[in-house]
């Protein structure tokens, strides 16, 4: 299989995210956090270690808390519902945001009342920063929400400029780096933000299982989840600092280990520019096919998403897969707004490719291939 569904999950891991999972698993999957002996510990202190990989990962050592949970959408809830919102509070999001974020934004404006708006896109379905800017001045932003590379189309966002914005109006700033953490540079300071919620299994090259996301020390949420935690049993309330305060519950140390060991291979196996190198190749050649309409953007890094005229993207997938042995993502990829600017509902959604560290030129070169022969 040529597997090009790497925006969805990365696929397969390193080597080595393998071996110690196998590894945790038979000798150290015990109760982090719960127990003196020595597994226990060495358990725990995979936990600690992990988290200060990420917190170096993401240059904010000593700025902000490293909280763990099972998924970056978990991370998602606790972060907005953990926060003051009601029904004076104004939210802005792009209009590339994922149903982690879309979905429970959703259910707190339905909740609170809140206002939740859209931010304005320009021709080349680039984020409108002047017309942001006026926005923010005729309703002040209390909230900003902004993925850092699409889901959908690969389009890496002026996180920066973005949030430098809202941060004149003293709104806290929230980055989905989901398909960002691990595949470029991201500066917790230098991109203005308070939070940013990652995915363990996407460009973290890690598995299911662990994501979380990093929380300035200057922002505190209210818990939405409680229960036991390993220390101050006999307290009913939560503790009152981070990340304890948020993370309830065992902690599933072999997924936290592979997410360790991924951490450690992206040490010396940094793939950006060699995946920007795909990106830009398949970009170039899918746009001479005059049958497809790729979504290309000026800042485009490992995904592309393209449609086929007189074929539902759906049917291409199929075709792909029962044909031809590729793997890709066919539909609209869990991103409810952004489809809209795309105009490609008529195609059933998208084709996107999601290109990973294990893919290669050759790779590309057959689904092109498999592409032209439709």
């Amino acid at each position: 299989m040529i597997y090009l569904d790497n925006a969805a999950t990365s696929f397969p891991r390193p080597e080595t995210v393998y071996q110690e999972m196998d590894r945790v698993n038979r000798t150290l999957s015990v109760n982090a956090g719960r127990g003196g002996y020595k597994a226990a510990r060495e358990a725990s202190g995979i936990i600690f270690d992990t988290k200060k990989m990420l917190a170096e990962l993401m240059h904010c050592t000593g700025k902000a808390d490293v909280v763990l949970t099972p998924s970056v959408t978990q991370a998602f809830n606790q972060v907005l519902n953990g926060l003051d919102i009601t029904s004076d509070t104004v939210v802005y999001m792009t209009p590339y945001e994922h149903n982690a974020v879309a979905r429970t934004m959703e259910a707190i404006r339905q909740r609170t009342g809140c206002t939740v708006l859209i931010l304005p896109l320009g021709t080349h379905f680039e984020i409108d920063l002047k017309k942001t800017e006026y926005l923010f001045h005729e309703k002040n932003p209390d909230i900003v929400i902004s993925t850092v590379i699409s889901n959908v189309t690969g389009y890496e966002l002026p996180v920066k400029e973005l949030f430098g914005l809202a941060k004149q109006y003293h709104a806290i700033t929230i980055a989905d780096a989901a398909q960002a953490a691990g595949l470029i540079d991201l500066n917790f300071n230098d991109m203005n933000a308070d939070i940013i919620g990652f995915a363990g299994h996407k460009t973290l090259c890690g598995p299911f299982g662990v994501g979380g996301f990093i929380l300035s020390k200057d922002v505190s949420l209210k818990c939405i989840l409680t229960g036991g935690t390993g220390s101050d049993s006999l307290n009913l309330s939560m503790p009152e600092s981070a990340p304890g305060r948020y993370e309830a519950g065992s902690e599933n140390i072999v997924a936290i280990a592979g997410l360790h060991a991924a951490l450690e291979w992206l040490k010396d196996n940094r793939h950006m520019e060699r995946i920007k190198e795909l990106t830009d190749y398949l970009v170039d050649q899918l746009s001479k096919n005059p049958m497809i309409t790729v979504f290309d953007m000026k800042e485009q890094l490992g995904i592309v998403s393209f449609v086929v005229e007189g074929y539902d993207s759906g049917d291409v997938g199929r075709i792909l897969d029962d044909e031809f042995d590729i793997a890709v993502r066919t539909g609209y990829h869990c991103a409810p707004y952004i489809h809209e600017y795309l105009k490609d509902t008529a195609y059933g959604g998208t084709i996107r490719v999601g290109i990973g560290p294990f893919n290669t030129k050759e790779d590309l070169d057959t689904l092109l291939d498999a592409i032209e022969s439709l």
